[in-house]
């Protein structure tokens, strides 16, 4: 794709990263077929290939965005399947992500919704404040169907009191920042990136990350100074408040690696492991101290799946005689392109995997889009329950706390972290989210 960005323009680092990635493309389509919402709509501007075209036509403008940009670069998941089908290499993912900060520069969005992505930057990256919210959130979801109007406003608040849990686990259970030491000889010391949301929904799935390690003779350290990844304000556009948390959480680990080591910084949830291994680009540009640690952290970062093949994970119980349906998260399949190791897994540990049909495409979950976009997330979701139905499994396997928030609760399957499973074919409990033996 011709570009014809001045050079005034291509001084500035994110302009000059797009640049690139534009004249990457050539403009062959096969991103449409694998893209969710082309798939879903049938509208050019609604693929990878289209949103291109509104990127490089609104960034080479040097002009503010406008509501046509906005709507379709609001639409898209960020699911990465263009990626993977993608035959040029084009980065979408570093594209989109500029585009987003570049709209929320630029463009002012109606006074509901700059205050929804507010409220929302401000709550999910913060368990105290998210556990508060869930549970006035709780009151009032009896209460969503007398919410009036057809408006994206209502459509939101409704989406938003429907996934609201009816009760949350206790706070007690989320793990406290210290050293959980290795049982018998030490073989390897990790750190623990123990998230926000899925510290308030589901703690039982670090728990079990934690149990599993540590039995397997690995010192887990849950740093004090950890939070967020800064992928929920990353993916609005919230450049700097994704910067600062993402930023608390490489010095985090760096004491740690620059102290007693690390050999791998764990991630179980997908979306946060595709944010933490692109800590070294998003802080590129930043002072070279501060480059080198995110680039050194963005290394050493690896999805749980990773570390448990890499240390040999095996079970101590027999096999269950259960069949489990695997969703593979967009940000783990897309993302990280690990595709074959929770199967592995899952199978290692006795379980018959189920996979459904279109298992490229997204459940519509995708960080904070089944809240924004909740028509569009709420047809994807009945098509995904729809294939992982006809596998015939009980339940779901996953690897993302949002793929299994927007898959289990009302209407939706039985879904369990991968981790749990594994935990449990090891000697833990038996995850709480499981069907009735």
């Amino acid at each position: 794709m011709q570009t014809s960005f001045s050079p005034e323009q291509l001084r500035d680092p994110d302009t000059r990263e797009s640049n690139a990635i534009l004249r990457s493309c050539v403009h062959c389509g096969f991103c449409t077929a694998t893209c969710p919402t082309f798939v879903l709509l049938g509208d050019e501007l609604d693929s990878p290939r289209g949103r291109i075209y509104l990127i490089k036509d609104m960034l080479e403008g040097g002009k503010p965005a406008t509501p046509e940009v906005v709507k379709h670069v609001d639409r898209c998941l960020s699911c990465l399947s263009c990626m993977t089908t993608c035959p040029s290499g084009v980065h979408y993912m570093h594209l989109v992500d500029h585009a987003r900060t570049y709209i929320e520069q630029t463009y002012t969005r109606p006074w509901p919704e700059r205050m929804l992505r507010r409220a929302l930057g401000m709550l999910l990256p913060y368990p105290g404040r998210f556990r508060l919210a869930l549970r006035g959130a709780s009151l009032a979801r009896p209460l969503r169907g007398l919410i009036p109007g057809a408006s994206m406003t209502a459509q939101r608040l409704r989406a938003m009191l429907a996934l609201a849990p009816t009760s949350l686990p206790p706070a007690a259970g989320t793990p406290r920042p210290q050293i959980h030491p290795a049982e018998g000889t030490r073989r390897g010391r990790v750190a623990l990136l123990t998230g926000c949301a899925q510290k308030v929904l589901a703690p039982s799935i670090n728990a079990a990350t934690i149990r599993l390690l540590t039995r397997m003779g690995i010192e887990v350290v849950v740093t004090a100074e950890q939070g967020c990844c800064g992928a929920l304000n990353h993916h609005m556009g919230q450049h700097d408040p994704a910067m600062a948390l993402a930023r608390a959480n490489i010095e985090a680990w760096t004491r740690e690696i620059e102290g007693e080591g690390l050999d791998a910084i764990v991630i179980n949830a997908s979306g946060c492991g595709t944010t933490v291994k692109d800590y070294g680009f998003m802080f590129r540009t930043e002072a070279p101290e501060l480059a080198e640690k995110a680039a050194v952290v963005s290394a050493r970062a690896r999805d749980i799946s990773e570390v448990l093949l890499e240390f040999g994970y095996q079970p101590s119980r027999p096999a269950p005689g259960l069949e489990v349906a695997y969703h593979a998260a967009c940000s783990l399949q897309h993302g990280q392109k690990i595709t074959a190791a929770p199967k592995q897994l899952l199978a290692r540990a006795g379980f018959t995997l189920r996979e459904p049909a279109e298992a490229h495409l997204c459940c519509g979950s995708a960080g904070t889009y089944n809240l924004m976009q909740p028509a569009i997330a709420g047809q994807l979701r009945e098509r995904k329950l729809e294939n992982l139905r006809r596998t015939g499994a009980s339940m779901v396997a996953s690897g993302n706390i949002g793929c299994l928030t927007q898959l289990g609760g009302e209407d939706g399957m039985p879904a369990v972290h991968t981790v749990e499973l594994l935990d449990w074919m090891a000697g833990g409990p038996r995850p709480a989210g499981m069907p009735a033996a």
